[in-house]
């Protein structure tokens, strides 16, 4: 099953959040208060999963354990079976003074009897090591034995500012506070946060990242003509299978003229063949030039990349291209025309390992090359060289087989023909619906027919 993620949602790091609670404080409200609609947030949305059965609520000493105070004070209040367990750890300032209002027995984790609805407010965004083992085993066990675990806002055990395990069993949905934090989306994190809610606590957050959403796309309108919908090319090279999947996703995509250029023939018969010569690459008409699926690393492969990149046509790189640019990428690419849509080996080939989370890195490449960077995978980050960026979580695993990212980078190349704001995160969500739409054990044949009718889902009435 995928996972839902709220839409278009910002995402913020645990500095940043933090910065924009003490905007609160200085405003007026006091940490408790903030601490009440955070966790009463929490509380109703327990409630709802809960169903009126036993719930247990883990309590850790810092500010998500105050919060999971509240939870408890709140459901027991309105009649709820409750019970709470707590690890050692003095809790300071607000967080003691939740936990000093609640009136019912505590226990330690490891003596707590499993429930039904576990609530997991042991450690929130503050943690940086691993969970002590005597923590780890007990979060396990109660994990296991409940029918449904909720984590407030992280689920303990995972870094927050970049999704890395540190211990964490994961929950089956995950309430953020305020704002979604990158271990929503990142890595482990991302893979074992379950369901993501939103709750809104009134915390006023400017974030450069967001979440990826579905696009409002428009219809052709009377007067719009092949070319203006969008003249696409793709270079046919060594494996020209991938060249045609691209193709054909550009067509489906919504563009109205596709070129496969090179010594291939075949395909669906409204897709036009020719070779990649001179003329191919001084075509102004081409609003997109795709080239890398199977083109191969020869010396063929090397003079159609040189003549792609010598052209003032907008590129689309994928495949064998980024691997023939490979550490010389940011400087053959500054400040040139394309969207760069690597899988995470040919990332790291390009522009490194480095360090932060996958947001850091492939916002620090395009700022490097000028260019936007598609770096793909279960946790798909857009990065723009402006310092934006758009994360898509929770894709279909069955997208992890052959063809599927020649499919993307024809789809990158028909959202972006067609001249929208951002085609990059318009292709990412149609690739994503489409898998979904193919269902399981999908091949990346399946795929260029149900980018159309993602496409369909999105457009806005004539």
């Amino acid at each position: 099953m995928t996972r839902r993620l709220p839409e278009g949602a910002p995402i913020v790091t645990a500095a940043a959040m933090r910065a924009a609670e003490d905007a609160v404080f200085a405003s007026g409200v006091s940490q408790d208060a903030l601490m009440e609609r955070a966790g009463t947030a929490v509380a109703v949305q327990v409630a709802r999963l809960a169903a009126g059965r036993p719930v247990l609520v883990l309590a850790g000493p810092g500010n998500n354990g105050g919060d999971a105070w509240v939870v408890a004070g709140w459901l027991a209040a309105r009649g709820h079976d409750v019970a709470v367990a707590a690890i050692d750890g003095r809790a300071e300032g607000a967080a003691a003074r939740m936990r000093g209002r609640w009136r019912g027995s505590i226990s330690s984790l490891a003596a707590a009897a499993p429930r039904p609805i576990l609530v997991d407010g042991l450690f929130g965004t503050g943690l940086s090591r691993p969970l002590d083992a005597e923590v780890a085993v007990g979060l396990t066990r109660l994990r296991a034995a409940a029918a449904l675990t909720v984590a407030i806002d992280v689920s303990s055990g995972f870094g927050s500012d970049d999704g890395v395990a540190l211990g964490g069993v994961g929950a089956d949905v995950t309430i953020a506070l305020g704002a979604l934090k990158p271990a929503h989306l990142l890595g482990a994190g991302g893979a074992a946060c379950g369901h993501v809610l939103l709750a809104d606590i009134s915390v006023s957050l400017a974030s450069e990242w967001r979440t990826l959403e579905r696009p409002v796309i428009a219809p052709p309108q009377p007067d719009d003509h092949k070319f203006s919908r969008g003249m696409i090319a793709v270079v046919s090279g060594a494996m020209p299978g991938a060249a045609r999947l691209a193709a054909r996703a550009a067509m489906c995509g919504g563009a109205g003229y596709v070129v496969l250029a090179g010594e291939d023939r075949s395909g669906p018969d409204a897709l036009v063949c020719r070779p990649a010569d001179d003329g191919l690459f001084a075509d102004g008409r081409i609003g997109a030039l795709v080239i890398g699926p199977g083109l191969g690393r020869d010396e063929m492969a090397r003079n159609l990349l040189e003549r792609a990149l010598a052209s003032r046509l907008p590129l689309v790189l994928d495949g064998d291209a980024l691997s023939l640019l490979g550490a010389a990428a940011a400087d053959r690419l500054r400040d040139r025309d394309a969207i760069l849509t690597p899988h995470s080996g040919e990332f790291d080939r390009m522009f490194g390992t480095g360090c932060g989370s996958k947001i850091d890195r492939s916002l620090a490449a395009a700022r490097a090359c000028g260019c936007t960077i598609v770096h793909k995978g279960a946790d798909t980050v857009i990065a723009r060289p402006d310092g934006r960026a758009v994360v898509a979580g929770g894709a279909s695993p069955w997208l992890a087989t052959a063809g599927t990212g020649d499919v993307l980078a024809g789809t990158v190349a028909a959202r972006l023909a067609a001249g929208v704001r951002d085609p990059a995160a318009e292709a990412v969500w149609l690739h994503a619906r489409a898998a979904v739409l193919a269902g399981p054990v999908l091949i990346a044949d399946d795929l260029p027919a149900r980018i159309g009718q993602a496409l369909a889902e999105c457009l806005t009435k004539p």
